[in-house]
């Protein structure tokens, strides 16, 4: 048994980890600021993560952020693990809200390693909730210069509808191929740069400080539970509440961006390994489930499965920040922790849209995300 802090813990992969470290034996803390744009205005009622959190009372449960030093500092007392998820986490938002995602997301973590270098703990492991973001864009192999790692796509060619990725010196098409731990970090998103500070920083002086460090760079995350109500993350929660509410789908560029979808139960798993396993130690490890899918492909997908036929516009708008694929290699995580994704995709929407049907599908704003975005010049049309 381990007495475990969960940072963000009251969100979606907080809340499925703690049950699932409940049923293991462990004893949780979590400690959230309950964000309105992930949790609504009332979490108590809208928010279903946090009301599975509430019927527990074998959680203990703090109100704060982690930008706080008091609070953090009574929310590390007496604990051994601290599981750091608190984080703002949306790519498109995060090129504008820029100081916010850096006070939080670096700032947050900062504070945390301040607290633990210059104090007393008994925090013995540190488990920091990366992402793909890090990466940018994917792996790639060119058939004349070999593996290459492509920048930012060029707002020429987007404007264009060249959608695809160039590498200065290939002549032939691009071959992608799965992203792996050892690949190029070089983030395209501001969100993506303090995913990488964060996860450096954590890599970096936990260990120099006696404290174990892993780092899980997490794909892109779905499945009950998730919030249907922010606007800036989550393109299936987005998708599932435009068709529920019978609104048309305006897929960006020409569909067929891919992204690597990991159902929450998978990343639960894996965070669990890393959690419990010795071998995870001072190590990072892609989560995903090593598939690449098209955005067209998941939206064609949700309508079938909900049986929900909406409007579809290819419309070939583009957002600045946005990467075109990347998809995990997972083969150093099931080497060192044995783990292997259980769900497929299908399988995985399917539980979702199960849940989404459940749910009450109130706005998320998601039009007016839109619009601060192309007020501020980062959504082209």
């Amino acid at each position: 048994m381990k007495k475990i802090l969960i940072t963000g813990g009251a969100g979606f992969i907080g809340s499925e980890l703690t049950i699932k470290l409940l049923e293991r034996g462990h004893k949780i803390r979590i400690l959230d600021n309950l964000s309105a744009q992930v949790h609504g205005d009332d979490p108590a009622t809208t928010s279903s993560s946090f009301r599975k959190l509430l019927a527990n009372p074998a959680i203990e449960f703090i109100l704060g952020d982690v930008t706080d030093r008091e609070i953090l500092g009574k929310a590390l007392e007496g604990m051994e693990v601290v599981v750091h998820l608190a984080a703002e986490t949306g790519t498109g938002q995060s090129m504008y809200e820029i100081e916010r995602y850096t006070d939080v997301n670096i700032g947050g973590t900062a504070l945390l390693l301040d607290i633990l270098t210059n104090g007393k703990h008994q925090v013995k492991k540190i488990v920091i909730a990366s992402s793909r973001a890090i990466y940018g864009e994917g792996k790639y192999f060119s058939s004349e210069l070999g593996i290459v790692y492509p920048g930012s796509r060029k707002e020429e060619d987007l404007r264009q509808g060249e959608f695809e990725v160039k590498y200065k010196g290939a002549t032939t098409p691009l071959e992608l191929r799965p992203t792996d731990e050892s690949s190029k970090i070089h983030p395209t998103s501001l969100y993506g740069i303090t995913k990488q500070v964060q996860e450096q920083m954590i890599m970096t002086l936990a260990p120099a400080i006696g404290i174990a460090a892993v780092g899980f760079r997490y794909q892109n995350v779905y499945g009950p539970g998730q919030s249907l109500r922010n606007p800036y993350t989550g393109i299936l929660s987005i998708f599932s509440t435009l068709i529920k509410s019978g609104k048309g789908l305006n897929i960006f560029e020409d569909g067929k961006e891919s992204r690597d979808f990991v159902y929450i139960e998978d990343v639960v798993a894996a965070t669990v390994a890393g959690i419990e396993k010795p071998e995870a130690d001072n190590e990072v490890f892609n989560v995903g489930s090593g598939v690449a899918t098209d955005v067209l492909t998941v939206a064609r997908s949700l309508m079938q499965i909900y049986q929900t036929e909406v409007p579809l516009t290819i419309s070939g708008n583009y957002r600045i920040g946005d990467i075109r694929h990347n998809y995990a290699d997972l083969s150093k995580i099931e080497r060192e922790l044995g783990f292997k994704p259980k769900w497929d995709l299908l399988s995985g929407l399917s539980e979702f849209c199960r849940w989404v049907n459940k749910m009450e599908i109130v706005g998320n704003r998601y039009e007016e995300s839109l619009q601060e975005m192309k007020t501020r010049g980062l959504l082209k049309q």
